[in-house]
This record gives C-alpha cells, sequence and structure tokens, in this order.
C-alpha cells in the first residue's frame, strides 16, 4: 500500500508540473496540425508514413498521460466532466481505423477537442456556456415562436408570386433563416419582392430588427454575462487553498480567545517581575 502511495503521489506531481500541461498542450497541437495535413493528397503522398507514425505516436502519448492521470487521481478522476471528457477522446483514439473500421477515421479529428480541457481560458469559456444553457434555450423558444409567426405570415402574403422562397412553411422558415443571417436577405430577397409588392418592407424590417438585432444579441448578452460572473479555476483553486474558517464552531473559538487570554496574562506577569527586578537593582 505503501508503494502505492508513493507512486501515485509521484505521479500526481508529475501530472500537476507545468511542464507536463504545457508539453501536452503541444503534443494536441502537433497532432491537430497533423490531421489538417493528412487531408492534402499530394502530402500524405511524400509525407504519410511519417504522418501516421506521428499520430500513432500521439495516441500512445494521450493514453499514458491518461493511465499517469487515473494512477494520480483515483476514482476521484471520474468526479470532474473535463477528465470524463478527456478518458473518452481517448478511448475512442484506440478504436481501429483499418479493414471494415476505416469509417472510424474521420473521427480521429474529435482529438482537436483536447484543446478545450488543456487551455483554462478554452474551460472557461465552455463552463460560461454550459451555464448559460438555459437562458440560452428559452431565447431559442422565443426565436422559433417569431419564426413560426412570420413563417405563417409570409407564406401567406407571397405565396402566390414567390413560390421558390415562400410556397410552403418549411420553405418560408428556410427564406427566414437566410434573412436572420443577413446573407444576401436585402438584394436577394427583400428587394425582389418589393418589387411587386412595395409594402413588403414592413414585414422584412421588423422580422430583421426582432430576430436578428434583438433575440441573438440577448443571447450573446446571456453568454457574455455568464462569462464574466463565472468565477475561473485559478480564484476557485486559490480559494480553496485558502483556510476555511467558517467550518470553526463558536465553543473552538471561544477556547481559543480563553487561551489566548491566559497567555497575554502571563507574559503581562513576566513583564511586571521584570520591572520590579530592574527597579530593585
Amino acid at each position: 500500500m505503501e508503494i502505492f502511495n508513493e507512486v501515485q503521489s509521484f505521479f500526481k506531481r508529475i501530472t500537476q508540473n507545468k511542464i507536463f500541461k504545457n508539453s501536452i498542450v503541444l503534443i494536441i497541437l502537433l497532432n491537430s496540425i497533423v490531421l489538417g495535413l493528412i487531408t492534402s493528397d499530394s502530402i500524405c503522398a511524400e509525407f504519410g508514413g511519417v504522418l501516421e507514425f506521428t499520430l500513432s505516436a500521439c495516441v500512445v502519448i494521450f493514453t499514458i498521460e491518461i493511465i499517469m492521470r487515473l494512477i494520480a487521481n483515483g476514482w476521484r478522476f471520474f468526479l470532474s466532466g473535463w477528465n470524463i471528457f478527456d478518458f473518452l477522446l481517448v478511448v475512442m483514439a484506440l478504436f481501429p481505423t483499418g479493414g471494415a473500421a476505416t469509417s472510424f477515421r474521420v473521427f480521429r479529428v474529435l482529438r482537436a477537442l483536447r484543446l478545450l480541457s488543456s487551455m483554462k481560458k478554452l474551460r472557461h469559456i465552455i463552463s460560461a456556456i454550459l451555464v448559460s444553457a438555459p437562458h440560452v434555450f428559452w431565447a431559442a423558444v422565443l426565436l422559433m415562436i417569431v419564426f413560426y409567426i412570420f413563417g405563417i405570415m409570409g407564406q401567406n402574403l407571397f405565396h402566390e408570386t414567390f413560390p421558390q422562397w415562400f410556397g410552403t412553411l418549411g420553405e418560408t422558415v428556410y427564406t427566414l433563416f437566410q434573412v436572420t443571417t443577413l446573407e444576401s436577405w436585402s438584394m436577394g430577397i427583400a428587394r425582389p419582392v418589393m418589387e411587386v409588392h412595395p409594402w413588403a418592407w414592413c414585414y422584412f424590417v421588423p422580422f430583421v430588427m426582432i430576430s436578428s438585432y434583438i433575440v441573438l444579441n440577448v443571447v450573446v448578452g446571456v453568454v457574455v454575462n455568464a462569462v464574466g460572473n463565472l468565477p475561473y479555476e485559478d480564484e476557485e483553486e486559490v480559494k480553496d487553498s485558502e483556510p476555511n474558517y467558517k467550518n470553526v464552531t463558536n465553543e473552538e473559538l471561544s477556547k481559543q480567545i480563553c487561551a489566548l487570554q491566559q497567555t497575554i496574562e502571563r507574559l503581562e506577569k513576566k513583564l511586571e517581575e521584570k520591572n520590579e527586578n530592574q527597579s530593585k537593582s
């Protein structure tokens, strides 16, 4: 048991070392770059063997790293969602990619997602997005209601003159989605419709204002607010390292005060005795 504890503490020191963490980040970046290079037929034809060897070496390093973290943290490793995320990505990397499993090669790009768990700033942003997910969901519901209302209105108003955009409710909603992205909505859709229906601006302008400038900005505001309110991991580590004074009971605090008073009284007596001795001499 002592040997295991020593090994565990040894791996814990290594996995928490900044040099080790930064090295893993560099390997993840290298793996991501190689995954991009291997998509080029010309590069793959000339350096395919080297690139495949590099990817295999990265998988071996990732596997060793996750094993070290498992030993260092024990069962507590699975208490962190980010650790589980890393573990699943490494397990997926061990899937065979040859023969009948060739289609799994496309999932190798998921290893680049390890950058999300390896960089604190990215983890902070992802955590903020997850925290704001309920509010974003209700904003999405509001946007769907707006799409539904304007979809029915647009289909009833323009389905006869512009069936390619407003022929059915589904086509109308897709057209409104294009308008929401502001991609060629004015010259490509709104102005051609206004040539036939001059009053059509009364339909498009309110929809753009509501969907693009109000609802979507509400979503952005919710996420930004969550990013600002979520404490950084460094701050949490500092808080964890500080002594927890709230756990001290009133009785223990009273005992400590009494002991401190007694110590002060003894010091005062010694000081008085010293002063008396000096005065006599």
